[in-house]
């Protein structure tokens, strides 16, 4: 935005310093030609228009001159535009391909969602009431985790190992039976792997 204002202003700039060129070169030539044409007979007007004509000379060399670093700069702010322009052309693309990605994997999520929230109604359905309710009740607690798995006597939940008399005491518990972690509070998954 700040290389096409530059821009612009540049472009302002030049047309106003080319029209008073134009200006000063008309004048000029009007000075010229009352010159040639023999109007002026005094010495002293003569002398005057003269030197007006050399000012105006050297004033539309200032001014030319200032028309070819306006245009300089100008040039150099197209450049600088064109290039930019290049840039956030390839910056939209980057950021039209990551919220295309993002959105697909949105969808992908969403479907994930509604497919493991169909597998849990299908599994809510065979696991007692009472057992269920203190699943969610623990869930919601535990930051979205209600059981964990029992690994090497070690809770998945809390990354804790538990207590020898805690160990022993899930060992002797009646493979039916609910035990929770004594640190987390979670419910312990036994398995193969849990070293029972």
């Amino acid at each position: 935005m700040a290389v096409q204002t530059e821009e612009s202003d540049c472009a302002r700039e030049q047309t106003k310093a080319e029209q008073d060129v134009d200006q000063v070169r008309q004048r000029a030539t009007r000075d010229q030609q009352r010159l040639d044409s023999g109007a002026v007979t005094s010495p002293k007007d003569l002398e005057n228009l003269q030197r007006e004509i050399v000012s105006l000379a050297k004033r539309q060399g200032d001014l030319e001159d200032i028309v070819l670093e306006v245009m300089e700069r100008r040039e150099s702010a197209q450049e600088r535009t064109a290039e930019l322009t290049e840039r956030v052309g390839s910056v939209q693309g980057r950021i039209d391909d990551a919220t295309a990605r993002r959105d697909a994997a949105y969808e992908t999520l969403d479907a994930d969602e509604a497919t493991a929230e169909k597998e849990r109604e299908v599994v809510s359905a065979t696991i007692p009431a009472d057992l269920l309710k203190l699943y969610d009740k623990l869930r919601q607690q535990q930051g979205g985790i209600g059981a964990a798995k029992l690994y090497q006597r070690t809770c998945q939940g809390c990354r804790q190992e538990l207590a020898i008399t805690d160990f022993n005491e899930v060992r002797a518990a009646a493979p039916d039976t609910v035990v929770r972690c004594e640190n987390c509070r979670r419910i312990l998954v036994r398995t193969s792997d849990s070293g029972l």
